[in-house]
């Protein structure tokens, strides 16, 4: 099994830029397909961005543009680079890991392995 660790998070003004990391250890990250996803106060736990097994990387709409998803597998370590953060970016994000996607990889159903989560806060 993986386990996964999220740091990064923190307090950053609208327009600025965070970097989250997602550490994996007990396998090789490029054995999974990872994603992060986020959860807003008072909101559902929506898809950000994943990055395949294969090296394929699919963004929401929402951070198109804006957010990218890269790994290392020196560091084992799957990431999210955040720019042009918006107020609307505040949430809880965490990154989950699956083998083998049986649904969407959008959906947080088709992933097994999930981290703690951490916080991002945007202020307007």
């Amino acid at each position: 099994q993986v386990q996964l660790v999220e740091s990064g998070g923190g307090l950053e003004q609208t327009g600025g830029s965070l970097r989250l990391s997602c550490a994996a250890s007990g396998r090789t990250v490029s054995s999974y397909t990872v994603a992060w996803f986020r959860q807003g106060p008072g909101k559902e736990r929506e898809f950000v961005a994943v990055f395949t097994r294969f090296g394929g990387t699919y963004y929401a709409d929402s951070v198109k543009g804006r957010f990218t998803i890269s790994r290392d597998n020196a560091k084992n370590t799957v990431y999210l680079q955040m720019n042009s953060l918006k107020p609307e970016d505040t949430a809880v994000y965490s990154c989950a890991a699956a083998t083998a996607i049986s649904l969407s990889p959008y959906s947080s159903n088709s992933y097994t392995f999930w981290g703690q989560g951490t916080q991002v806060t945007v202020s307007s």
